[in-house]
């Protein structure tokens, strides 16, 4: 698994299912509030987690090779899919 942006993917993309703590979805750009102060999901590996973020496999393609890359790859994903 990637190093490199591996929380970005709970910040920049919207996220329409529920998640506990956010009844009706994250919006864009918005940090999960399951995301503890490490940057790790809380609900990594418990049934609650949504399926779209169970899903999610990182990649070089999605995250590139920094965080400024991964930021600027899943912001402009976001935006074309809306």
């Amino acid at each position: 698994m990637l190093e490199i942006g591996y929380s970005l993917c709970c910040i920049a993309p919207s996220i329409s299912s529920s998640i506990p703590g956010m009844l009706n979805g994250k919006p864009a750009g918005v940090r999960c509030v399951q995301l503890n102060e490490n940057n790790l999901c809380k609900l990594f590996g418990h049934p609650e987690r949504p399926a779209v973020c169970h899903n999610f496999k990182a990649c070089s393609d999605i995250c590139g090779n920094t965080n400024e890359q991964a930021l600027t790859i899943i912001t402009e994903l976001e935006q074309i899919t809306e």
